[in-house]
């Protein structure tokens, strides 16, 4: 008999069924040679402190550094206190069962460095030396769970991936257990302070913004605008300089009145320039950015949209959802005008679907180098019936995008006109000649300048045009808005950078903050803890995470890019990099924050006193 242990119940079941497999036990279904059991996310994870001689909150316990790991079962609370869950116990031992029993293990948990971690904590805990092997797919879809038990890799060509993970969850417990005890200590015990490795680098990029933002002082400047006219359109242009006082703008003003009021035309056209530009297509979706348009377009959390999604991936509607590719292979894509043809017929993407079956696809989403486990998300092509509002907006926006990814360049014509009148006035207009990419969804160009104009009429150089109005504008310098789910994933991504070019951004996705698949959770841990909250769609710090934030926010805990070089130790741990090297650098960091927060949470008291 070979066992089939998946992350959760409902892929076990679609797994089951695609064997053939209908004989339902307690934890398991069986059949056709096989049994089919599941985890329900971590049921294992790294041993609190006291299993380790650490009881107490005691400074001089710390730092914690725990020779070997243990692993332990994962605990409730409950009116006893904390205890292992039974419902994680009675599953364990379902699970020791079958694999005693079995001759073969084959783990299809989710194909990622945390489905790994799932498992590899259940075998190595349960002491079992079967034999594994690993069913990776990219999609749930029945052709694709066929194909993948047909390609099954051997179980050791994820020992890298294990590693990595492994690095990971014993990282972020040194990290979290003794930073967290540590200001918590030294902030007199009144609170706990939970501290992590990706949680307060993300604490301190939403206060070091929100405090930027309150302590903005705008400046006051003012421009002067003219309006003229061709023959029947009316158009605007603005003198390129700003103005400090309303006087010197004012100056330029009467000069434009005191020219107008000699001549029958006021404005006399010094210089056109006119360029063709070509907008590229933006990439396939990965997880982060997926997030990024639906929390714009809908106000959807990234919690929510990862759930979501995933609900889409176990309906076989989506491919693997927690990816960090926006790539895919030559092999993927040439069942993309298959995927396409799908989509013909539907109310919102049919006209263009039918476009792209007849014409050349645009392959700036084909590289295959860029392709980590997993590629872009993409429509499965299975059909998608009646959805909840919620689940076809993000459907929607998975066969939206790659019907973008695949079409045509936009193609627009910008134009620049100078006008004299007394001194230089500008003129800017944008004029879209093709659509392509941008007719999916109608979008308007969020580039788009406050001042540009919708059209501009063709003037020539040396021509004469009415001014038929003017004024001054008063305007006000804007601080950087405050962090939405939608800006804060971008600012993940390169720890911080204000980087608007969606393939440089896409390179230092390897230093990012997090990952893909983790900085919903991120996101939802800080509000939990009680240190941001959600005003609309902005996320603002609360008192008490300003006052953590004060306290570390020139520490090595609070960096950012410190932390987004870990992320890509850990990436190039899954390579054969040194787990040593990593280990002992952690090791090291560990010790030093420790000292660092012992110090430094007195300031915290009165606060916490107060609150």
């Amino acid at each position: 008999m070979k066992v089939i242990i998946a992350e959760k119940p409902s892929v076990a079941r679609e797994l089951a069924k695609v064997f053939g497999a209908t004989n339902k036990k307690v934890g398991y279904i069986e059949g056709k040679g096989y049994s089919f059991t599941w985890a329900f996310g971590h049921l294992l994870q790294l041993a609190p402190p006291q299993d380790y001689g650490f009881y107490g909150w005691k400074k001089q316990n710390l730092p914690m550094l725990p020779q070997k790991f243990k692993l332990a079962v994962r605990k409730i609370k409950t009116k006893d206190g904390v205890v292992e869950d039974p419902a994680v116990r009675k599953q364990l031992d379902v699970i020791k069962y079958l694999f005693d029993e079995c001759t073969e293990i084959i783990v299809a948990t989710d194909a990622g460095r945390e489905g790994e971690l799932i498992f590899r904590y259940i075998y190595y805990y349960l002491k079992c030396k079967k034999p594994f092997r690993r069913l990776w797919i990219s999609s749930q879809t029945d052709q694709a769970i066929k194909e993948g038990f047909r390609n099954l890799k051997p179980g050791t060509d994820y020992d890298t991936l294990f590693n990595s993970a492994h690095c990971r969850s014993e990282s972020d417990w040194l990290v979290g257990m003794n930073a967290t005890q540590a200001l918590s200590i030294s902030a007199g015990n009144r609170s706990v302070l939970s501290l992590g490795r990706v949680q307060t680098p993300t604490l301190a990029m939403i206060c070091s913004r929100y405090i930027e933002t309150k302590n903005f002082i705008p400046e006051i400047y003012f421009q002067v605008a003219i309006q003229l006219k061709k023959e029947e359109s009316l158009f605007r242009a603005i003198s390129p300089k700003n103005f400090k006082s309303r006087e010197a703008a004012e100056a330029v003003l009467s000069q434009v009145l005191d020219l107008a009021s000699g001549h029958q035309q006021g404005g006399l056209i010094v210089n056109v320039e006119a360029k063709a530009k070509k907008e590229t297509p933006p990439l396939l979706h990965d997880l982060s950015s997926l997030q990024q348009e639906a929390n714009k377009k809908k106000g959807y959390t990234a919690d929510q949209t990862l759930g979501i999604l995933q609900n889409l991936y176990e309906s076989k509607l989506v491919t693997y959802p927690r990816t960090g590719s926006r790539f895919i292979g030559d092999d993927v894509y040439a069942t993309v005008p298959g995927l396409i043809s799908k989509f013909t017929n539907h109310p919102l993407f049919g006209k263009d679907a039918a476009f792209l079956m007849e014409n050349k696809l645009n392959k700036r989403s084909v590289n295959a180098k860029k392709v980590t486990d997993h590629h872009a998300v993409l429509p499965t092509g299975e059909p998608a019936g009646q959805l909840s509002s919620d689940r076809q907006a993000v459907y929607d926006m998975v066969v939206g995008r790659m019907l973008e990814a695949f079409h045509q360049e936009c193609l627009k014509d910008t134009t620049k006109i100078t006008i004299n009148s007394g001194s230089d006035f500008v003129a800017n207009g944008t004029v879209i000649r093709s659509a392509g990419w941008r007719s999916v969804f109608n979008d308007n160009d969020e580039e788009k300048k406050d001042d540009d104009n919708a059209t501009l009429p063709k003037v020539t150089k040396g021509e004469s045009l009415a001014i038929t109005n003017k004024a001054v504008l008063e305007k006000q310098t804007k601080p950087k808005p405050l962090f939405t789910e939608a800006t804060l994933l971008k600012a993940l991504e390169t720890c911080g950078k204000d980087i608007e070019d969606e393939e440089l951004r896409y390179a230092m996705k390897e230093s990012g903050l997090g990952t893909p698949a983790t900085r919903a959770s991120i996101i939802e841990t800080l509000i939990k803890r009680e240190y941001i909250g959600r005003e609309k769609k902005n996320l603002v710090p609360s008192k008490k995470g300003l006052a953590v934030y004060d306290v570390v926010k020139n520490k090595k805990i609070a960096q950012a890019e410190l932390t987004g070089q870990w992320e890509k130790r850990l990436e190039e741990i899954r390579s054969g990099a040194s787990v040593k090297d990593f280990k002992a650098e952690i090791t090291e960091y560990t010790k030093n924050i420790t000292q660092e927060l012992l110090a430094a949470g007195s300031s915290l008291y009165t606060v916490l006193k107060e609150g």
